[in-house]
């Protein structure tokens, strides 16, 4: 029987790091979150959209704000199949570093001025979600980043010289470090357990959940989805499908 004092030592090493990096997130992010939930709640007021993007693994975090229990109406999630993992992992790495590809696919989205763009990007310099950055900002959008700086600070700026963190309005630091995994494995060299994806997600739930609270003290009811199994739920989400759907192609 394994002793108990080394039973699952490396699954503890890894939520204790992921707690310490969440605890970090805590307190040394509060005024960005700020910033960010005063654009959002300010862009759902002028009936506009909180578009969230990101390449690679970060495209889940556009998934993540997308048509969910106690997610956003007004959340669209923008995605290009090639930028994402499943019809070829390292085809989509080699089209996250191709210039160009960025505001070809947010321009299919036909944002505003009155939109926020949230970018998440966990190195922060490959050319897609830098240039999409730029893109938004071209618009008028409110771009916020979401990105390690100490990972953007040990990579070079890609083929726009600039880094994700240069181009945002407001950044939000996830905390992560330089090749995202936290724990190292012996003197192998290897580290597993990354970070981006729960910081990530712990970063956007914490500002959305903020202006749907703000919103409410306003007296304004919070455009967000009730679980389908929950009493009441088809008739409510139904009405919100309807009110976004034209502008929603993923609705």
């Amino acid at each position: 029987m394994t002793p108990p004092a080394s039973r699952l030592a490396g699954a503890r090493a890894y939520m204790n790091a992921a707690r310490d990096k969440l605890d970090a997130i805590q307190h040394t992010q509060i005024e960005a979150m700020d910033q960010a939930a005063t654009a959002m709640a300010r862009t759902i007021q002028a009936n506009g959209l909180i578009y969230l993007f990101g390449t690679g693994h970060s495209h889940m975090m556009a998934e993540e704000g997308h048509y969910r229990a106690g997610g956003f109406a007004a959340v669209c999630p923008v995605l290009a199949s090639g930028l994402m993992l499943h019809e070829g992992a390292v085809t989509s790495s080699t089209m996250e570093r191709t210039s160009g590809v960025g505001p070809a696919v947010l321009a299919r989205y036909q944002p505003t001025a009155d939109d926020v763009l949230v970018v998440f990007s966990n190195s922060g310099v490959n050319a897609v979600p830098v240039e999409t950055a730029l893109a938004g900002k071209a618009i008028g959008m409110t771009v916020i980043g979401v990105v390690s700086l100490d990972y953007a600070a040990h990579t070079p700026a890609g083929p726009t010289g600039k880094k994700l963190a240069d181009v945002a309005d407001i950044v939000l630091d996830n905390q992560g470090v330089p090749g995202d995994a936290l724990v190292a494995i012996g003197d192998t060299g290897l580290k597993v357990g990354p970070l981006s994806t729960l910081a990530g997600a712990f970063i956007l739930n914490a500002v959305l959940t903020e202006v749907a609270w703000r919103l409410h003290e306003q007296g304004i009811p919070p455009p967000v989805y009730i679980s389908a199994n929950m009493p009441g739920s088809k008739e409510h989400n139904l009405q919100l499908v309807e009110q976004f759907r034209a502008r929603n192609p993923h609705l």
